[in-house]
């Protein structure tokens, strides 16, 4: 019984590619690195069904970057308002107020 090859990921990509650019034909492919046509065919029938998730950012990172925006702008709002606390405080305990 023959052995079952595997292939990696950057491998299969490369060789998806060279198809989808016309550098190789499916034939060619298929006797150059003795993979089944039927093989090659679905791997770049996997690529392109899934190419487009390359793209796609995950649910939870989009979660994550609206939370941070989220505390930016409450970071900005306690700055302000402690900038704003100081210069009262400072204006209250000045000796200079005019009040004596």
């Amino acid at each position: 019984m023959p052995k079952k090859r595997t292939f990696s990921a950057e491998f299969k990509a490369r060789l998806v590619l060279e198809l989808i650019s016309g550098e190789k034909g499916l034939m060619q492919a298929s006797r150059e690195y003795g993979i089944k046509d039927a093989v090659l065919s679905r791997w770049r029938q996997d690529f392109i069904a899934n190419a487009s998730q390359l793209f796609e950012q995950p649910k939870e990172v989009q979660e994550k970057d609206v939370r941070i925006a989220e505390l930016e702008r409450m970071v900005g709002r306690l700055t302000m308002q402690l900038e704003l606390s100081k210069k009262v405080l400072s204006y209250a305990s000045s000796p200079s107020r005019g009040n004596d």
